[in-house]
C-alpha cells in the first residue's frame, strides 16, 4: 500500500476565464492571470491511498461520499495518470485507489473550490506515482477544472489558452516572494452553492452573448499585456484599474446572456462602490475587487492599506448583535485608524444592517502545492482500511 497527502492552494483570477474553444480538453476562449493565495488560510487538501486490498476506486469529498464514474473530469484525471504510471512504478490491475479531500473555506459558492480541488489531487496522484513535470501535472489539473492549472505554480500565474492539450499551459509570472507586500481579502457574502455553476455559465455565455467573442478575441490580451507590465513594474496603481475593470467586463457578459447570469448581489455592489468612494478619496487606487462567478469579493491592496479597509469595511457591515465582524487569517491592528469624516459620512448613510457579509479571510500570496505526509498520521484524511476517519 502507498498513501500520500498534500495540499493545494486557491487561485483568485485577476484576468478573468470565461467560456472555452474545447470543452472535452477545457481549452480556454482567452489567457488568464491569477493570484495563488497562502495555504495557511484558504486551501484543499486530498489524501490518496493505493492499494491491492482495494475492490474498487472511491472518493469522498468534504464527508461525503462521490461516484466518481459519474464525474466525467474526475475519470479523465485518474485516467490519464494511469496511463503515464505506466513509466513510473506502474498501476497494476489489481490495485485501486482511495481519495479523501476537503476545503478549509466554501465549496461551490464562487471561491474557486474547485480549482484547489483538482490541482490538490492531479498533484497528489502524480507525486503518487512520481510523476514530477510541474506542466504535466498543470496540464492534468487543467483537464479537471480549468483554472486548476494555474493552482499549480504560486505567486502570479498566467495560464495561455493555446490551442491543444499540449499548447494550453500556464506559467508562473512571478513568485509569492517577489511582491511581498501584496494582500488579499475575500469578503464572504454568500457561503451556500450557486445557483449557476460555472461549467453551465460559460456555456450559456457561449451560446448567447455577442459580447463575449469580442471580449477574447480584442480585449483580455490587451488586458493581460498591461496587467502583466504592472506586475513586473510593481505598479499597484495599473493593476488596480485593469483588474477591477476585467471584472466589470466579465460580469456585464454574464448579464449579456440570455437569460442572464447574476453572480453579483446587492451586497457585492456596496463592497463595489466602498472601494471607488475610497480610492477617489485617497486621489489613487488604495485596493481594487474582483469578483469571480459568485457574490464574494476579493479584494486585492498592499500590506499598508489593509488596516483602512478592514475598519471601513466593518464600519459598513456591523454585526447584528453589536460584535465584530470576524477576520480569519492575518491580523492587524486598527484601533488607531482614524477614519475621514467624508468616509464616515459615506458609510453611515449606506451602512448595511444584520448580518450581510459573514466573514473576511484576510491572506497574501502564497506558494503551489505541498506534500504534507507519506505516511498515515494526523494530516491524512483516510484510515488503513481505505475509509475517511471522519
Amino acid at each position: 500500500m502507498k498513501i500520500i497527502t498534500a495540499q493545494a492552494p486557491v487561485n483568485i483570477a485577476v484576468i478573468k476565464y470565461w467560456g472555452k474553444k474545447d470543452e472535452n480538453l477545457i481549452i480556454p476562449l482567452n489567457d488568464s492571470i491569477s493570484g495563488t493565495l497562502s495555504m495557511e488560510h484558504l486551501c484543499a487538501t486530498t489524501s490518496i491511498a493505493f492499494s491491492n486490498e482495494f475492490d474498487s476506486n472511491r472518493m469522498w469529498l468534504n464527508n461525503v461520499e462521490v461516484k466518481i464514474e459519474d464525474n466525467k473530469r474526475l475519470v479523465r484525471c485518474i485516467e490519464n495518470v494511469r496511463k503515464l504510471a505506466e513509466s513510473t512504478i506502474g498501476w497494476p490491475s489489481d490495485h485501486h485507489i482511495r481519495i479523501c479531500s476537503k476545503n478549509n473555506f466554501p465549496t461551490a459558492a464562487g471561491l474557486a473550490s474547485s480549482a484547489a480541488g483538482y490541482a490538490c489531487l492531479c498533484y497528489a496522484l502524480c507525486k503518487l506515482f512520481e510523476i514530477n513535470d510541474p506542466k504535466i501535472i498543470s496540464s492534468l489539473a487543467r483537464l479537471g477544472s480549468g483554472s486548476a492549472c494555474r493552482s499549480i505554480y504560486g505567486g502570479i500565474v498566467r495560464w495561455i489558452a493555446g490551442y491543444d492539450h499540449q499548447t494550453s499551459i500556464a506559467r508562473q509570472v512571478i513568485t509569492e516572494n517577489e511582491w511581498p507586500e501584496i494582500r488579499i481579502l475575500v469578503c464572504v457574502v454568500n457561503d451556500h452553492r450557486k445557483d449557476t455553476s460555472s461549467t453551465f455559465g460559460m456555456q450559456l455565455s457561449c451560446q448567447t452573448s455577442p459580447l463575449i467573442k469580442y471580449r477574447a478575441e480584442h480585449v483580455v490580451l490587451e488586458h493581460c499585456d498591461q496587467i502583466t507590465k504592472a506586475i513586473m513594474e510593481r505598479n499597484f496603481e495599473k493593476f488596480a484599474e485593469i483588474t477591477m475593470k476585467d471584472s466589470n467586463q466579465f460580469h456585464a457578459i454574464c448579464q449579456d446572456t440570455y437569460p442572464p447570469i447574476r453572480y453579483m448581489n446587492d451586497i457585492s455592489w456596496s463592497i463595489v462602490n466602498l472601494i471607488h468612494f475610497i480610492n477617489n478619496l485617497f486621489g489613487y487606487n488604495v485596493a481594487c475587487y474582483t469578483f469571480d462567478a459568485g457574490p464574494n469579493a476579493c479584494i486585492y491592496c498592499l500590506d499598508n492599506n489593509v488596516p483602512i479597509l478592514i475598519k471601513s469595511i466593518r464600519r459598513m457591515f456591523q454585526k447584528s448583535d453589536g460584535t465584530e465582524l470576524a477576520i480569519n487569517g492575518i491580523t492587524y491592528q486598527t484601533d488607531q485608524i482614524n477614519i475621514d469624516q467624508k468616509l464616515s459620512d459615506y458609510i453611515d448613510i449606506r451602512k448595511r444592517m444584520g448580518d450581510d457579509l459573514k466573514y473576511i479571510i484576510s491572506t497574501r500570496l502564497g506558494s503551489g502545492p505541498k506534500i504534507l505526509s507519506n505516511q498515515y498520521d494526523s494530516n491524512c484524511l483516510l484510515s488503513a482500511n481505505g475509509l475517511p476517519k471522519n
